[in-house]
């Protein structure tokens, strides 16, 4: 699914957050509009759009939960507003 120019309301990619495996020092670049095909990460799927990815450097090597719903205040980690949706 294409977004629009004017689009500026993320897609849910889905109602859960995507358990990752991050190592410290390392930058992820977080998918904001929902549409990436390598969720959570972004592919570029945004281009062409207002919306762009977040990049995000892990502090610490573990698991983190990367939001799927995109509506998280805490971006890009989950901060459980997908169980409101």
């Amino acid at each position: 699914m294409p977004m629009s120019e004017e689009r500026s309301v993320p897609h849910c990619a889905q109602k859960a957050p995507y358990p990752i495996e991050v190592e410290a020092g390392r930058t992820y670049s977080w998918c904001a509009c929902g549409l990436s095909s390598k969720q959570p990460f972004c592919d570029g799927s945004h281009k062409g759009t207002s919306m762009q990815s977040l990049k995000w450097t892990a502090e610490t090597s573990g698991r983190v939960w990367f939001c799927g719903c995109k509506a998280t205040g805490k971006a890009p980690l989950c901060d459980g507003k997908h169980k409101a949706l």
